[in-house]
């Protein structure tokens, strides 16, 4: 059988001895040892994010809170997330950080007024008070992996995170709207497909973590919804749309590097689109239906995305001809690249999703992970030098961290799920 192995110095797919299977595929002793040194180093890193009860910090290039920033819920909530996954690794340090974190979703980021959760919490206590799905999904997902892991008041806190997301979702559109204002009582007309795609990872942790079945069906309809409008527009996905869900494919054109709302196709969402519906298909028992639209939205990611100045690396958009946009390289791309592809080889068997595999993590080994000064480059410019134009510093783990632990895990349950029976022997 092929295997997941490690080549000079980096991560590579080649045959070798010393082989185990893990989440039904075989890796090389050396590649699971890479995947853990790399994984614990990702983790150390992240150790000083939430110093206090207030939140997680926003971490320049080397580790340190920066001062001034605002506390930010999605940031605090990826941090709970990534430590309950340290901690159910029994890494040491991981659990008072997501405790500390937790608290802060308990705490200062919550509205204790209103319901729900501040966007983010400025330096001064003011909070920005807009109620984000995009937040919201994430905290979803943090009691979620703080429930399984066992975290002091995480259940409660799901139970009333599932609550507030239902706000969200409008049944008609089999989506969730983007935001609310803070008394939930108007809505943006701006409706966006990013905050569902986390809202399928979150509902998915949330069926690992209750049990209960109609969140791994909510995942579904947000998926095969997400199919149709892919399909429809030659599998580059439509980002952005009114109020009646209209694409505006136009949207943000004179602005194209946008963080969260840029302009066009976003190469990067492709890749990791493919690997939840491979996800979603696993949890529910619909792998052979979802596999063609995962096979489709990677090989359109990859052909428009990849290579496409004439510099490796993934540019971060293009347009709706495939052309490139944004032409800086995320590191959350190539991460959820190595996650996609690693998906694809264990739903398909498909070799060539292996040389991917190969590809994606010697490119992050010989650009973005940064050994120096720790975690990975956030951002490289189209020479692949780093860059801050986007993402200045290194705020999230969650990416990168997930990108080690996808290849080792089955494709359901989710990661802390996998991560709790494993520890028991139950994997």
């Amino acid at each position: 059988m092929v295997s997941f192995h490690g080549t000079s110095g980096q991560c590579a797919p080649r045959q070798g001895r010393g082989t185990s299977t893990v989440g039904g595929v075989t890796h090389t002793a050396h590649h699971l040892a890479w995947l853990d040194a790399e994984r614990r180093r990702l983790l150390d890193f992240g150790l000083a994010q939430a110093p206090d009860d207030a939140g997680a910090r926003w971490l320049d290039d080397d580790g340190v809170p920066e001062p001034g920033r605002a506390v930010h819920t999605w940031i605090t909530a990826r941090t709970v997330h990534v430590q309950s996954l340290g901690h159910l690794l029994g890494h040491p340090g991981s659990r008072p950080v997501a405790e500390r974190a937790l608290a802060g979703l308990r705490g200062t980021l919550h509205d204790d007024e209103n319901g729900g959760w501040f966007a983010s919490v400025a330096a001064d206590g003011t909070p920005d008070g807009t109620k984000s799905a995009y937040a919201h999904a994430f905290v979803v997902l943090a009691s979620s992996s703080a429930t399984i892991a066992g975290l002091d008041g995480a259940p409660e806190l799901l139970g009333e995170a599932l609550e507030t997301l239902v706000r969200f979702w409008e049944p008609e559109a089999g989506m969730h709207l983007d935001e609310w204002d803070r008394g939930f009582t108007t809505a943006d007309p701006y409706r966006g497909i990013n905050a569902n795609m986390h809202a399928v990872e979150a509902l998915l942790a949330a069926h690992d973590a209750t049990g209960d079945r109609r969140w791994l069906d909510r995942a579904g309809i947000i998926g095969r919804n997400l199919v149709r409008l892919a399909q429809g527009n030659d599998w580059r996905i439509p980002e952005h749309f009114d109020e009646a869900w209209t694409p505006q494919l136009e949207l943000n054109r004179d602005r194209p590097a946008d963080p969260f709302k840029p302009y066009g196709a976003t190469t990067g969402h492709g890749l990791e689109w493919a690997r939840l519906l491979l996800h979603v298909g696993a949890a529910s028992g619909t792998t052979a239906e979802l596999v063609p639209a995962a096979r489709s939205l990677y090989s359109r990611a990859v052909a428009d995305g990849w290579h496409a100045d004439g510099a490796p690396g993934f540019v971060y958009t293009t347009d709706w001809t495939g052309a490139p946009v944004v032409r800086e390289r995320m590191h959350w791309v190539v991460a959820e690249a190595v996650g996609a592809a690693a998906a694809l080889f264990h739903a398909t068997g498909d070799d060539a999703y292996l040389s991917d595999y190969h590809r994606w993590w010697d490119f992050a080994a010989g650009f973005h992970i940064d050994r120096a000064r720790g975690s990975w480059h956030h951002e490289l410019d189209p020479a692949n030098v780093p860059a801050g134009t986007v993402w200045p510093g290194k705020p999230d783990l969650y990416h990168a961290v997930q990108a080690t632990l996808v290849p080792v895990l089955p494709l359901a349950p989710g990661l802390a799920a996998a991560l709790h029976l494993q520890a028991r022997g139950a994997l």
